[in-house]
C-alpha cells in the first residue's frame, strides 16, 4: 500500500492523528469530492434534477457495495445508518410466540433493547450463548442452543465495540445453514476493516454504517439480504421505493433488497458511500487487513509494556479496536487531553456492552485505521498519561 499517497490523498491526516474510526473515520478526497459535488449539483438546479443528471452514480453504489462484500446489485438496500439498516432486518422478521432469538454476550445494548422489545411483544426468549475462555462466541455452546430447537434467528456482532475481538462469524453462518436458521450480521465495524465476503459467511442479512472503517459519509449505510429469503421478511414499515400501490386497497413488495429502502434518501451520501466502497475495494480488503491488525497488534504491545496500563482487548483474533485503562486516571480527561494535542482517541462505557457478564470498566478506546503510521501511534503513546 502506497501510505504517503494514501495520507495525502485524506485531507485530514494533515490536522490530527485519527484513533477514532471505530467512530467515524476521516473520508478520502474522492468521497468529499464526490459528496461535494452531487450537493454543489443540487444547489444550483435543484434535488430532483441533480438525481436525474446523476442516475448512473445513484445506481453506481448498489454495484459497488455489491462488489466489496461479494454479494449481488440486487440484493443491497441504501440505509441511512447502520441501526436503520439492521432494524429494518430484524423487525422484518415474523417472530411469533415460543421463538427463540440467540446472540452474544458481547451483543451491542441497542441491539439488545431491540430484542427485548420484540420477546416482550411476540412472546419470543432471548438466549445468550456463552462464550470460550478467550471472551470468543462459543461455537460448542452455539450448536448445542440450535440443537434444542425453536431457534428463529441467531444475531451476532462481528466485531464488538469495547474489547477488540473478531467474532468467528463464517464458522457461525456453517451451523446455521446447517440447522436452517436466520443468521443476521452486525458488521458495523468489520466492513472497510476486514475482508468480507457474505457467501463465504453464509450470512442471510448483514447490515453496515458508511461512517466507520469503510471511511463514507456520515448518515449512510447499507443493508444485505440474501436474495433467497428477501420474499420471507416484511419489513416495518414502506413506502413506494419499497412497495408498489394498487389502488384502492392493496401493494406489490418489491422482490429484491430495495424492498427495505425508503424513497427519500441523503442522494449525495449515497453516491459517496458507492465512492467509498470502491476505493476500498480497489485498494484491496486483504492488505487493508493486514496493515490494520498489525498496527493494532504494534499499539497493544507497546501499551502492555507500560507501567499501570491494562489493555482490556480480548479474543484469539484481534481487530483494529484496541481498549484500555490507565490507573488513577479517568479515561474521558485522558481523550480531552489527548484531543489538545490533536490526538483523536475515544471512551468506551459498560452500558453499550449488552449482556456481557464480564463488564468492563469505562475505557479508553483507540482504533487504528490503514493510512495511520507509526510515528502517529508514537503521537498517541506520548499524549498518554504515564503511571
Amino acid at each position: 500500500m502506497d501510505i504517503e499517497k494514501i495520507r495525502t490523498d485524506t485531507p485530514g491526516c494533515a490536522k490530527v492523528a485519527h484513533f477514532n474510526n471505530a467512530g467515524a473515520a476521516l473520508p478520502p478526497r474522492p468521497v468529499i469530492e464526490a459528496v461535494s459535488a452531487h450537493f454543489a449539483l443540487e444547489s444550483t438546479i435543484g434535488g430532483y434534477e441533480a438525481a436525474e443528471q446523476n442516475a448512473a452514480a445513484l445506481q453506481h453504489f448498489y454495484d459497488a457495495v455489491a462488489r466489496l462484500i461479494g454479494a449481488r446489485a440486487d440484493e443491497i438496500a441504501y440505509v441511512e445508518n447502520a441501526t436503520r439498516a439492521w432494524d429494518m432486518a430484524f423487525y422484518s422478521i415474523p417472530f411469533a410466540e415460543g421463538d427463540r432469538i440467540l446472540t452474544t454476550t458481547s451483543e451491542y445494548s441497542s441491539n439488545a433493547i431491540a430484542y427485548q422489545q420484540v420477546a416482550a411483544a411476540k412472546g419470543a426468549k432471548v438466549d445468550v450463548v456463552p462464550d470460550q475462555a478467550d471472551g470468543t462466541l462459543s461455537l460448542e455452546a452455539l450448536e448445542a442452543e440450535l440443537v434444542k430447537g425453536n431457534v428463529r434467528l441467531v444475531a451476532l456482532n462481528h466485531i464488538p465495540t469495547h474489547n477488540g475481538l473478531v467474532n468467528p462469524a463464517a464458522e457461525v453462518g456453517k451451523l446455521c445453514r446447517e440447522h436452517g436458521v436466520l443468521y443476521l450480521l452486525d458488521a458495523c465495524q468489520s466492513v472497510g476493516q476486514l475482508a468480507i465476503d457474505v457467501s463465504e459467511i453464509g450470512c442471510d442479512m448483514l447490515s453496515a454504517t458508511g461512517r466507520k472503517y469503510l471511511r463514507g459519509p456520515r448518515g449512510t449505510g447499507f443493508l444485505y439480504v440474501r436474495r433467497g429469503i428477501v420474499r420471507t421478511l416484511v419489513p416495518p414499515f414502506i413506502d413506494l421505493q419499497a412497495a408498489t400501490w394498487k389502488a384502492p386497497d392493496g401493494f406489490d413488495l418489491r422482490d429484491d433488497a430495495q424492498r427495505f429502502e425508503t424513497w427519500e434518501r441523503y442522494a449525495a451520501g449515497q453516491i459517496g458511500l458507492g465512492v467509498a466502497a470502491d476505493y476500498a475495494a480497489d485498494l484491496g480488503m486483504t492488505d487493508i487487513e493486514t496493515r490494520v491488525t498489525g498496527l493494532a497488534a504494534k499499539l497493544r504491545e507497546e501499551l502492555s509494556a507500560r507501567r499501570g496500563v491494562t489493555v482490556l482487548d480480548k479474543g484469539a483474533r484481534p481487530s483494529g479496536l484496541v481498549t484500555f485503562t490507565v490507573d488513577g486516571h479517568d479515561p474521558a480527561a485522558i481523550k480531552d487531553a489527548a484531543r489538545e494535542r490533536a490526538v483523536n482517541i475515544n471512551v468506551t462505557y459498560p452500558l453499550s456492552h449488552g449482556y456481557d457478564p464480564h463488564v468492563l470498566p469505562t475505557a479508553v478506546r483507540a482504533s487504528v485505521h490503514y493510512y495511520n503510521t507509526e510515528e502517529e501511534l508514537d503521537r498517541l503513546l506520548s499524549a498518554l498519561p504515564r503511571k
